[in-house]
Formats: C-alpha cells, sequence, structure tokens
C-alpha cells in the first residue's frame, strides 16, 4: 500500500497499532495526541511528524485512523468544517482539508456517534469507517487484532488491505452503526462476566478454598469462559496492570444499557455490572484493569468499602 498513515490518539492501543504498521513497512507519516509529550515521543521513535493541529495531521496522510477516548472526543476531532474550531475536517476559519481521505475511527463509541462522523466526513468529501476492536494491547502490536467494521462498502474495501494488516480477523458487519452496536454487545457481555468471575472468587475466598483450585474447576465446567482465563490469576494476585480499564468499562457498559433502553428492553445483569464499574471510578479505581473488580467483592481489600 502507498497511501501515508496517520495516527490520531496514539495511547496504548494505538501506539501499537502505529508501530505495528511501522514494522510492517508501511508510510506513517502523523500521530497526534492530546498529551503532546506522548505524540511527539512516538513520532520520535517511528520517524514522522507529530502536528500541533488536527487539520495538519489530515493534510500529511491519505488514510487517518483514530483511537480515542469516547463520544465527546469523538465529536471534537471532526467538528464540522469552519465550526469555530480546527478538526480532522478543515480549520475553524472553513478551510476543507479532507477532501478523498479516509478516516477509520477504532474507538468504542455510541453508533450515533459513528452516523454523525460519516455525515460530516461525506459533507467534506472523505469517507469514514468504523473500525471497531474487541482485542487487547498484545494483540495491536502484533497485528492480530479482531476488527468488525461498519460503514459503506467503497470504504471497506478501500481500508481492507490496511485492516489486515493490522488484524487476523476482519468482519464487515453492515451499514455504519452496526459494529458499533455489536461491540457494545461483546463487551456487555464481557464486563458481565468479568463481574460475575470477581464474585465467585470472591466468594470462594470468604469461604477458606483454594483459589487456584476453583480456576482450575471453573475451567474444566460451565463456569469457564474467555475472562477466567486473561483475568482469573490476576484477581487472585490482585495484579490489575491496565489493559482495559475499569473506565472504559463503566463507559462501554453504559453504551450498551443506553441502546437496551432505547429499545425499551431492562438488562437488570448489565445494570449492575454497569453499577459496579461506576463505583470503582468514583471511589478512583477506574485506572486498573478490569480486573480490578474483584476489589470490590473479596472480603477485606478495598479500603474505600
Amino acid at each position: 500500500m502507498t497511501e501515508k498513515i496517520a495516527f490520531v490518539g496514539v495511547g496504548r492501543m494505538g501506539s501499537n497499532m502505529a508501530r505495528h504498521l511501522k514494522d510492517a513497512g508501511f508510510a506513517i507519516t502523523a500521530v497526534f495526541d492530546q498529551h503532546t509529550a506522548a505524540a511527539q515521543a512516538l513520532a520520535g521513535e517511528l520517524g514522522c511528524a507529530a502536528p500541533a493541529t488536527l487539520p495538519e495531521v489530515t493534510s500529511a496522510a491519505d488514510i487517518i485512523i483514530t483511537v480515542v477516548s469516547d463520544d465527546e472526543a469523538m465529536d471534537d476531532i471532526f467538528g464540522s468544517v469552519g465550526c469555530g474550531s480546527d478538526s480532522l475536517l478543515g480549520t475553524k476559519s472553513g478551510v476543507t482539508v479532507a477532501e478523498g481521505k479516509l478516516f477509520i475511527n477504532c474507538a468504542t463509541v455510541s453508533p450515533g456517534t459513528h452516523e454523525l462522523v460519516e455525515t460530516r466526513a461525506t459533507e467534506a468529501g472523505a469517507q469514514s469507517l468504523e473500525a471497531c476492536m474487541a482485542s487487547s494491547i498484545t494483540q495491536a502490536r502484533e497485528g492480530t487484532l479482531y476488527l468488525m467494521c461498519g460503514g459503506k462498502q467503497s470504504a471497506f474495501d478501500r481500508a481492507k488491505p490496511l485492516l489486515e494488516k493490522l488484524g487476523n480477523s476482519v468482519r464487515y458487519i453492515g451499514p455504519t452503526g452496526s459494529a458499533a452496536k455489536v461491540k457494545a454487545l461483546v463487551n456487555m457481555v464481557m464486563n458481565i462476566n468479568t463481574a460475575g468471575l470477581a464474585e465467585g472468587l470472591g466468594l470462594a475466598s470468604a469461604l477458606g478454598l483454594d483459589l487456584t483450585l476453583v480456576r482450575e474447576v471453573f475451567s474444566q465446567t460451565g463456569a469457564a469462559s474467555r475472562v477466567l482465563v486473561t483475568d482469573g490469576e490476576d484477581m487472585q494476585n490482585r495484579d490489575h496492570s491496565c489493559f482495559f480499564s475499569a473506565a472504559h468499562a463503566a463507559k462501554d457498559s453504559t453504551i450498551a444499557v443506553t441502546l437496551a433502553h432505547e429499545q425499551g428492553l431492562e438488562l437488570p445483569i448489565a445494570e449492575a455490572t454497569k453499577a459496579q464499574y461506576d463505583k470503582m471510578v468514583f471511589e478512583g479505581l477506574g485506572e486498573l484493569d478490569k480486573s480490578g473488580i474483584g476489589e470490590l467483592t473479596f472480603k477485606d481489600r478495598h479500603l474505600g468499602r
């Protein structure tokens, strides 16, 4: 691929995706982050620019991959041209810079936000695609992400060669917003499973059982789950090094619960899980890994209890 690539949002995921593409021979021409020092450090590592403004990022590349935190951040970086602030689509004075560009948006945000971004990008003469990730930092660095894509078929076809270097599974889900809906369900179920595992291990600990033995039994029975593999030992050992933060778990559970309410559905287990992750954020534990939910369920652990 000869198209030039830029990244907006170079935290744990974005930075490792950029590193992988650089290693794979892609031309990474610009990186941007609200934390300027992080962007400058990565730019020095990759040998690319760290522009000071969003229009400069777009001007430096053909394809711009965004990995930002939430709906508000997406709305900010994709502000309409001439809206009073610089954005990826154009300058605050009204100069469009996005014509012919492709934006690949990887953040877990509301389906409606992806739809809004597509509308604004189209008005600016650009394409957009949602490429929701169901993986973590290791997979970002290795190029083995699981990617769920939504948008126009033409945007997906253009992005596919690049996405296949970032992921070992690239699924086209359907129109814009559809991939975000599936991603919301993925994270809703994952968060429920994580909360359930924390309660199971927390009760096992209170009963004086050997947690290693309990985890082994879980793995061979109906209590088995993916989060048992990724989070079980961490809960036991209180190792909550962050791969997927509790704050992001709270945000993503909120997206799923909101979608349910829009459909007139009540999801009591999802809402209870959301409340637990909201509590972690409230008590200052939001930057722990999602496995840190065990701190709320094991006896005599969290000082805020």
